[in-house]
């Protein structure tokens, strides 16, 4: 797994396919990216926090309704990426998808040789995936540019004009961004299911040969590696001089970003799978039923969001609000201050949502599966716009917050 949940599965064998190539043009994903834009999994501040939100608030979150839903069969585990008025998302019919941001129409696929777990990133009109092998796609349309032959449930992260990505065969890659040829690849004790984030011309990356790494960005060479009790799939967030990930073992970890050292150790109880978010002095994190909200200097409790089912999807932060999924086929929103629920919307029957949503420009975008009819996935928009009325209900619903 990468940056939250995924079932293990092997890749399986699709020809290419190309979708609606004049539909798409080139009148979208040609430009910068900006500010808003949620363009990877970490976003480009590696940390799960979209620091210029302005259109959601507390005061009108509880407003959200379905503005668009797309369906994809069976499922749709990847979380999505946003650049301008598009939203780029893998599915494991096999697919990436290109769908247009305002209607849910959509504007390109391409067919890749297996299931796409993960997420993917996208800069400078280029969208790069990974699924049976590492994909770099042109964003207006779709068209393969290059591929790289190295399975991957890593979401892919993409700086000065290098793709960092985990393997499945056992190593962490640096691939040129514009010609897929391998830079340096650094090899771990086993699969890379989790996802680096570059910071200051470092990697950072969890392995499930329990250890985070630290590489030289530019040569692959080791910094260091810290050594947990249980698979790292969980993807490290990095603030402040300081990496923050999960482990099986039951543990969070914040880790000296320079030195690999321990500062602080939270343990719960429960697996981390999934992935941390970082904003404003706080580290917002699932773990088993909970999601817990910890100082980011101290590892101090400051709030418990406790569920009766399990937290699947790595948490969003956007203008003092956290967004997540669970097995309880439901998307919350919570005062990140408080832990509080301010919102939630009922996703469907016997669905659970192991997407990580995404904020961006006033909206909230999210991947779903469903059990009823042999699966289905469904990527939803939601947002102030009351398109369509949506299905949520204000909890808690049985939910409680504990306080220390």
């Amino acid at each position: 797994m990468t940056s939250h949940i995924r079932p293990r599965t092997g890749m399986q064998a699709c020809l290419l396919s190309l979708a609606i190539f004049l539909l798409a043009g080139f009148c979208f994903g040609q430009e910068p990216n900006s500010p808003g834009d949620w363009t990877e999994f970490h976003r480009t501040n590696m940390t799960r926090w979209n620091p210029y939100e302005r259109v959601l608030n507390g005061k009108n979150v509880g407003k959200l309704s379905v503005e668009w839903s797309f369906d994809s069969n069976p499922s749709v585990f990847s979380s999505p990426a946003v650049v301008g008025e598009v939203v780029y998302i893998g599915s494991s019919d096999h697919n990436v998808y290109a769908i247009d941001a305002k209607t849910g129409t959509q504007l390109w696929s391409f067919a890749t040789g297996g299931e796409v777990w993960s997420s993917p990133a996208v800069l400078d009109g280029v969208v790069y995936a990974a699924s049976d092998q590492v994909y770099a796609l042109q964003a207006s349309s779709g068209a393969e540019l290059w591929s790289y032959p190295t399975e991957s449930n890593s979401s892919p992260a993409v700086a000065n004009g290098v793709v960092y990505i985990g393997g499945s065969d056992q190593s962490i890659y640096a691939l040129d961004a514009k010609t897929g040829n391998k830079i340096w690849s650094f090899a771990t004790g086993y699969v890379v299911e989790s996802s680096p984030a570059i910071v200051n011309g470092v990697v950072y990356c969890g392995s499930d040969d329990f250890n985070v790494y630290a590489l030289n960005a530019k040569t692959g060479k080791k910094l260091w590696n810290y050594t947990t009790g249980g698979f790292v799939t969980s993807s490290p967030a990095v603030a402040n001089g300081t990496v923050y990930v999960g482990s099986e073992d039951n543990n969070f970890y914040a880790l000296n970003a320079r030195t690999g050292t321990l500062r602080w150790s939270y343990e719960a109880g429960y697996a981390y799978y999934t992935s941390p978010a970082v904003a404003n002095g706080v580290v917002y994190l699932g773990g088993g039923n909970n999601v817990y909200a910890l100082n980011a200097k101290s590892g101090q409790l400051l709030w418990t969001y406790f569920m009766d089912s399990a937290v699947n999807s790595s948490p969003a932060v956007a203008n003092g609000i956290v967004y997540f999924g669970g097995s309880d086929a439901r998307l919350h929103a919570l005062s990140a201050r408080t832990g509080n629920e301010l919102w939630e919307h009922v996703m469907g029957r016997d669905s659970s949502v192991f997407s990580s949503p995404v904020v961006s420009n006033g909206r909230v975008y999210v991947g779903s599966h469903s059990l009823m009819n042999g699966g289905t996935g469904t990527v939803f928009a939601f947002g102030l716009g009351n398109v369509h009325r949506s299905r949520y209900l204000k909890g808690p619903h049985g939910r409680r917050i504990i306080r220390p």
